[in-house]
């Protein structure tokens, strides 16, 4: 019997996860969503096409595969349309081989409501939520009052959006705010409800099923699966730099809980790592740069959120919080995103302990926010050369090899794929992921 195989984050998310799942997707025969929601940004570009996935899983574009969401994700009706049309609109049909967990929880109107009345009431303590209403929604989840996908298909669908929205608006003015203080995208409730009743419609179209059942049946059947997760490890809910985190669990456990699969029948985990650090909103981040080095990561990387199109904050490689998400995850290959943004550094600094206090650690501490972290790093030399085009591992330049073997050296794990551009073509693999 095959095994599933993990494809996750293992910094703040932005990894690049969508480019690597899109072409992974040919060695696999399903590629299933485990987590998050539309929180979630995957970039795919491929023949002159730049598209950005929230909810639908990132083999979409293949349409010989399956693709499955799974009951761990969140889905936001009308976000959700918006991913379909976009899709049709360049020529894919979604509707052919998207698979949806009847398991899976909805993002209502009132929850986008209740999370920026909730970022809103923490002042400077605000996490930098995408506001899309993840937070309330897995709330609701946990406390066993959220509605799920299967519920649409039920009489009693009415009254249970209403019971929930009416409760919403109660914490909403516990929080000493109105619903009108607020808009979901430049629209009133009013508005926005009508839009999410007819995305609604369109779910109730679409093929809704007991995807555990489903995957755990293909498996038996030699189907080979790939699990996608969203966000990042230190995003996670209970190991990442809490509070500052998101809602769900984005490491290789979530895969578990979030598809219905047995941990035995976990396989490989791909672990996605750029080849520097970058976070979005707030929270702890060891080794960001505020100086000309951060603003040039910025700027060659590209880093602006996919989803909220917020700057990323940038900084050196983090092994301190790699060997930590390695851990977590039981990583069995590293992939290495965005090399070809450290092209025109003379010098490459890695950050490999942490000073605390006055003392060297390789752990992360209880408090990130708290604690005052200062990096110890070590420098590299730069390859000072444009890696743009290259194909084979041994024409990369030696400095770059250097690098890569450096990081390979201190995880104790095969760095198995090198990205040296966002297209799927510009992908070397060291070693075989089949």
């Amino acid at each position: 019997m095959n095994k599933v195989d993990v494809l996750l984050g293992l910094q703040w998310g932005d990894e690049g996860k969508g480019k690597i799942v899109d072409v992974l997707t040919p060695n696999y025969d399903i590629i299933a969503r485990f987590n998050g929601g539309p929180n979630a940004g995957h970039t795919l570009e491929f023949n002159g096409i730049k598209h950005v996935l929230h909810i639908i899983p990132s083999g979409i574009c293949r349409k010989e595969k399956e693709n499955v969401i799974g009951n761990g994700v969140l889905i936001e009706p009308v976000i959700f349309q918006e991913e379909i049309s976009s899709l049709e609109k360049i020529g894919f049909s979604p509707k052919d081989n998207l698979l949806i967990s009847e398991k899976a929880h909805l993002i209502v109107p009132t929850h986008r409501l209740l999370d920026a009345a909730n970022e809103k009431s923490k002042g400077d303590r605000k996490i930098g939520s995408t506001l899309k209403g993840i937070g309330p929604a897995y709330t609701d989840k946990i406390a066993r009052t959220g509605i799920r996908i299967g519920d649409i298909f039920e009489d009693d669908f009415m009254a249970k959006y209403n019971k929930l929205k009416d409760s919403h608006i109660r914490n909403i003015k516990a929080l000493g705010y109105q619903v009108n203080d607020f808009k979901i995208e430049n629209k009133s409730l009013e508005e926005y409800e009508k839009e999410w009743f007819n995305a609604i419609d369109l779910l109730k179209k679409l093929k809704v099923i007991n995807t555990e059942y489903y995957i755990n049946e293909q498996i038996k059947q030699g189907k080979k699966v790939l699990a996608e997760g969203a966000q990042g490890t230190m995003l996670d809910i209970d190991f990442g730099s809490y509070p500052f985190v998101t809602s769900s669990s984005t490491v290789t456990a979530g895969v578990c809980s979030g598809l219905g699969i047995a941990p035995q029948n976990i396989g490989r985990v791909f672990g996605i790592v750029k080849a520097y650090c970058t976070r979005v909103g707030s929270g702890p981040f060891p080794t960001e740069l505020f100086d000309n080095d951060g603003e040039i990561l910025c700027q060659q990387g590209k880093e602006f959120g996919s989803t909220t199109g917020r700057k990323r904050r940038c900084g050196w490689l983090d092994l301190v919080a790699l060997n930590y998400a390695c851990m977590l995850n039981g990583v069995t290959d590293l992939i290495l995103m965005k090399i070809d943004v450290l092209d025109d550094f003379a010098t490459i600094k890695i950050c490999n302990k942490y000073e605390i206090k006055g003392e060297k650690t390789e752990h992360i501490p209880y408090n990130m926010e708290e604690n005052k972290i200062n990096p110890i790093y070590d420098e590299y030399k730069g390859w000072k050369k444009n890696v743009s085009g290259v194909s084979s591992y041994n024409d990369l330049p030696k400095e770059m090899k250097d690098y890569i073997e450096e990081i390979e050296k201190r995880m104790n794990i095969p760095v198995s794929v090198v990205s040296i551009s966002p297209d799927r073509k510009d992908t070397i693999f060291r070693k075989e992921l089949k």
